[in-house]
C-alpha cells in the first residue's frame, strides 16, 4: 500500500545534535519541509558513508528550508559516542534521531521486526506532516543526497505549482522545463 500523502504519527524522540541531546517531536517537525532518513545501524559500513554524503549537503536541505533527521534504532548516546569516534559521523550537523522503542520505524514501516533495525528508507515530508516521496533499498545498496535533494526541489516545485509535474531530470535552474498535463500532451511526448 501506498505511503504517498500518510500523515505521520506523533512521535517524542530523543536526538544527538551539536554537542547536546535534545527531544524533537512531530510539532518540531510541522511548518517546514523535512527528509527522514532511516539506516539499519551506526557503527555499520554503508551507513557513514550515506551520512557523510547527507552532511556534504545539509547547508543545501536548509537553504531550501528542510531539515534533515537521520534515523536509526541506536539510542541517543550511541549517535554521540559514533560522532566522537567517526571522521565521516563528527561532519553530521543535522538531528540524529534515536529510535530504540523503534516508534518511528514501525510508523514509516521500515522496521524489520526480526532483527530491530531499520530498512533503508527515505521519507520526504511538507510541512503538514505528509509523506510526499518515499524510497527503501535493499541493506547493501547506498542513496545519493544529491537525488534526495533533487527529489526535495521537486516536491516542492509540484506543491507551489499544482499545476505542473516535474519530468526525469528536473532540476530547479536547468535546461529540463515542467510539464503542464493536459490533453494536449496526450501522446505527444
Amino acid at each position: 500500500m501506498s505511503m504517498i500523502n500518510k500523515e505521520i504519527g506523533d512521535f517524542c524522540v530523543q536526538a544527538y545534535q551539536d554537542g547536546d541531546f535534545k527531544t524533537v517531536t512531530k510539532s518540531d517537525v510541522l511548518g517546514k519541509w523535512s527528509l527522514f532518513f532511516f539506516y539499519p545501524a551506526d557503527y555499520t559500513f554503508v551507513c557513514p558513508t550515506e551520512l557523510e554524503d547527507l552532511a556534504n549537503l545539509y547547508d543545501e536541505f536548509v537553504a531550501v528550508g528542510a531539515e534533515v533527521y537521520s534515523v536509526s534504532c541506536d539510542t541517543h548516546f550511541v549517535h554521540k559516542a559514533w560522532h566522537d569516534e567517526s571522521e565521516r559521523i563528527s561532519k553530521v550537523r543535522y538531528p540524529m534521531l534515536a529510535d530504540p522503542a523503534h516508534v518511528l520505524a514501525r510508523d514509516f514501516e521500515v522496521l524489520i521486526e526480526s532483527d530491530g533495525l531499520a530498512e533503508r528508507g527515505a521519507f520526504i515530508v511538507d510541512p503538514e506532516g505528509h509523506i510526499q516521496v518515499y524510497e527503501i533499498t535493499a541493506g547493501g545498496i547506498g542513496r545519493k543526497a544529491e537525488e534526495l535533494l533533487r527529489l526535495l526541489k521537486a516536491a516542492q516545485f509540484v506543491a507551489e505549482h499544482g499545476d505542473q509535474v516535474c519530468p526525469a531530470n528536473w532540476e530547479p535552474d536547468n535546461e529540463v522545463e515542467t510539464l503542464k498535463p493536459g490533453i494536449d500532451l496526450v501522446g505527444a511526448l
